[in-house]
């Protein structure tokens, strides 16, 4: 197995040249154990590697710590010596979420990942407002954006054809097909996707068949599968941890649990580029100033009232433009206090200092 196996390239090549001076060696994060990771080498060997404190404590947030996917340097430790990560590479990609819940911290789903595959399917999962927000998270991370519309087996033709013409006018730059993981149909279209170096990561519900997926991907039962649900339609295994997988065929593959809460960490120009339809009717207001509301001469009212603009998808906009303000409110007040704290700090190491001066002062005058 060669580094460019596991998506290594000339960038990473590059800014990998002063660790090798040190005797450090690349390696790929394919695990997360929260105390460890796993590391897969040149060659195919797997290792359990800690992390160094700098690592640590260079990350100004979780966000920063090393995860599945990144790039990494690590030191081999010898006979009883742990194996230790020294310094983790810039990611060329990352696939984020913020943390569910009122946090407005930074939860990384995938690192250098190029394709972001959306499982769902056009029953009780289905959610065109959800898949905006998906959208917006794989505009952010610079990855390209694949849609399943899995099961079709399930439903009858025309409601899967309705399903991936409403994603599809979603998103001009995603690709969207209608597949049947029972039928393999959803393994034939991954593998157009499926080259060597090429990272692929799913994501989606529990029980839209992400597993049954990775299973046919990898041409074994890697995760157990049960029988569908008849009234719910959905599977009832899960995934429970994210990993990342070297295929055979070529390509990587990086599992994810299934989401419950898509929960947005992007900026408000990833909102304007993913809802461009809106901002160009905004462009057409009479008044600069418009509110959207009552306001004459308002383009967006006028297209909802005539049927040229979904009432829905402007809502959606609406509340994610809210989302955004204040995920950049709780930001600029989470780095306030960061700061804060780093300047507190900074005063008693600089106070210590003097004080420790001081003292040897008295103690040792001679050498002052």
């Amino acid at each position: 197995m060669k580094l460019e196996d596991l998506g290594w390239n000339e960038i990473f090549r590059e800014a990998f040249k002063p660790f090798v001076k040190k005797g450090w060696v690349p390696a790929r994060l394919i695990r997360d154990n929260k105390i460890s990771y796993g590391a897969l080498l040149e060659g195919g060997d797997e290792l359990d590697v800690i992390m160094s404190g700098k690592v640590y404590h260079d990350a100004k947030s979780d966000a920063e710590l090393p995860a599945v996917g990144d790039w990494v340097a690590l030191d081999i430790g010898g006979d009883d010596e742990d194996h230790v990560i020294r310094a983790k590479m810039d990611r060329q990609t990352c696939f984020s979420r913020k943390l569910p819940g009122k946090s407005s911290e930074e939860q990384v789903m995938a690192a250098n990942v190029t394709v972001v595959v959306v499982v769902t399917d056009a029953g009780s999962d289905f959610n065109p407002r959800r898949m905006e927000r998906f959208f917006m998270l794989i505009e952010k991370s610079r990855a390209k954006a694949v849609v399943l519309v899995n099961k079709s087996d399930l439903f009858p033709d025309e409601v899967n054809q309705q399903a991936k013409i409403e994603i599809e006018e979603l998103s001009d730059r995603a690709d969207v097909y209608i597949t049947s993981a029972a039928k393999n149909e959803g393994l034939q279209v991954l593998q157009k996707y499926l080259e060597t170096g090429v990272s692929i990561t799913l994501v989606g519900s529990s029980g839209v068949g992400k597993s049954t997926l990775v299973n046919q991907l990898l041409g074994e039962e890697w995760q157990w599968t049960s029988e569908v649900n008849e009234l719910t339609g959905k599977g009832r295994h899960t995934t429970t941890a994210r990993e990342l997988i070297v295929l055979e065929g070529g390509g990587i593959l990086i599992d994810n649990p299934g989401i419950r809460e898509v929960q947005m960490w992007t900026d408000e120009n990833t909102l304007r580029e993913s809802f461009s339809d809106v901002e160009e009717l905004a462009r057409r207001c009479k008044f600069h100033d418009c509110k959207h509301g009552s306001d004459k001469g308002c383009a967006i009212r006028d297209a909802v009232e005539q049927g040229d603009l979904d009432p829905f998808r402007y809502e959606s906009y609406l509340k994610l433009e809210d989302e955004i303000e204040e995920l950049d409110r709780r930001r600029k007040k989470r780095q306030m206090i960061t700061d804060r704290r780093a300047k507190r700090d900074h005063r008693v190491k600089a106070r210590n200092l003097a004080d420790r001066i001081d003292y040897d002062k008295e103690q040792n005058p001679e050498r002052f």
